[in-house]
């Protein structure tokens, strides 16, 4: 059973939904018996899906707090798994997945602990369960209720529990006086168990309680054990590094292939890169850049706007690069306002050279993943990213910081990479693309096939988890 607060198609932030999308049916195909639990909310009230219990009793704190189960039907359900909803209008009937403008929602702790205590009900009632696989904070407690709350119902002998990081830096903190109200006994509140700096923290119950820890990349494994990287949860993670595997994401090849992409203006292949030129040109003219664009180096970008994903860097060295390379720049993306701002600022400073598409746009996403030349992922830190491998398969060269998974997806064979971290050594980077973009068209070509035919499919990453399953069981 894979517990989660997003699950695309239905409720989607980001890679998180992305990942429930996808694993599933391909643990299916592996022979495993796949369930999906989240919220109904977003995407979710609207989905092809039946009400299956009403009124399902579950205890929170001094209070038992009633919800209706709802099941996706099969047609519309990845082949081979079964997704169903946990109905609280109170909890989750409103707008945004954990916050709104005005910020996080007040009562998160309790919008998610009762996902995590739905679930075990589900699991009770409608799916028999032996691995919960529990992802992010939001689903941190079910380890926690597993062991300590339902340890001893039959039900649950033998159930294990999988613990995946996709961001330790979003680590679920809530007020120590918030654990009554979520079934958790004051005893708990230790410094080697869920107690974090005077506080509680839902992502280290599942650290502490979960059978297995995973998390998104092998690269990340090792960074998120370091003091730099490991949020304040360092120490735990390399005190159960036994029990922690990165396991790279996969990519959805039904979707990202640019040999069927339905939003391609042209289709094309690693033996056949024809039509690659035809989408550049489509972007070209969908966002309004200069003609002579098609004849020059074309970076994209595809991101949400914050400091983890290296706009400070992009900020400090962009009006360099534009004032000195010929160079062109198309951007979808939103975020933190600062940056939303500094790509303002870039198209109005260089008209018909950088545009800025704010918002999302998913004809426009796949559509600047085939028309560019270069895809810019300068990261902070990446647990794994996925536009760095769909870039790859569109034959759009990755120039990306050698961090998590983007180090472990891209090499000197198929992109460009800089270690330190600062606007120098991204601007020499970019600079060393374009110019190899310019002066060997066949070596950039055999670079472009290469990583076109790099395997990134679920296929690899399912037949882990289900290795790792088999381990639990046994």
């Amino acid at each position: 059973m894979m517990v989660s607060s997003e699950a695309s198609p239905w409720a989607k932030s980001g890679g998180l939904a992305d990942v429930l999308g996808a694993l599933p049916a391909a643990l299916a195909t592996l022979g495993h018996e796949v369930s999906i639990v989240l919220p109904r909310y977003m995407g979710a009230l609207t989905a092809p899906s039946h009400r299956i219990a009403e009124r399902v009793p579950v205890s929170l704190g001094l209070w038992s707090r009633p919800v209706d189960v709802w099941q996706v039907t099969p047609e519309a359900a990845p082949a081979g798994v079964k997704v169903f909803f946990i109905e609280d209008m109170g909890l989750y009937g409103r707008d945004g997945l954990y916050g709104d403008r005005h910020g996080e929602f007040g009562d998160n702790h309790l919008r998610f602990a009762l996902l995590s205590k739905a679930a075990l009900e589900i699991a009770r009632s409608f799916s028999p369960t032996d691995i919960f696989h529990c992802h992010d904070w939001q689903a941190g407690l079910l380890p926690l209720y597993l062991k300590e709350t339902v340890g001893i119902d039959p039900a649950f002998l033998g159930a294990r529990s999988v613990m995946t990081i996709h961001n330790l830096a979003y680590r679920g903190i809530f007020s120590r006086a918030k654990m009554w109200e979520i079934s958790l006994p004051e005893r708990l509140f230790r410094p080697d168990l869920i107690e974090f700096w005077r506080s509680i923290s839902f992502l280290k119950a599942g650290l502490v309680y979960a059978d297995a820890l995973t998390t998104v990349s092998p690269k990340y494994a090792q960074e998120i054990q370091t003091r730099e990287q490991g949020e304040g949860l360092d120490g735990l993670l390399w005190a159960r590094r036994g029990t922690l595997k990165g396991i790279l994401n996969g990519v959805d090849y039904a979707v990202w292939n640019p040999q069927t992409d339905r939003f391609l203006p042209a289709h094309y292949s690693a033996e056949d890169l024809a039509g690659k030129r035809e989408c550049k040109q489509a972007l070209i003219r969908e966002l309004g850049l200069n003609e002579a664009a098609m004849d020059r180096p074309l970076l994209g970008i595809v991101s949400r706007f914050a400091d983890q994903k290296g706009f400070d860097l992009v900020r400090e060295m962009a009006w360099p690069l534009f004032w000195n390379d010929d160079v062109y720049m198309a951007v979808l993306g939103s975020g933190e306002r600062k940056y939303e701002e500094m790509f303002g600022y870039l198209q109005r400073d260089f008209p018909g050279r950088v545009t800025l598409w704010r918002g999302f746009n998913e004809k426009l996403a796949h559509l600047i993943e085939a028309g560019s030349d270069l895809f810019l992922m300068p990261s902070r830190y990446e647990p794994c990213g996925l536009n760095q491998m769909y870039s790859l398969r569109y034959g759009t060269i990755p120039v990306v910081r050698a961090t998590g998974g983007l180090d472990d997806t891209v090499d000197a064979e198929t992109g460009f990479k800089f270690y330190d971290y600062n606007e120098y050594a991204l601007l020499g980077t970019v600079r060393a693309a374009c110019r190899a973009w310019d002066e060997d068209r066949d070596s950039w070509e055999a670079m472009m096939m290469r990583g076109m035919r790099k395997d990134f499919s679920w296929t690899a990453s399912a037949a882990e988890y289900s290795r790792l399953y088999s381990d639990l069981r046994h």
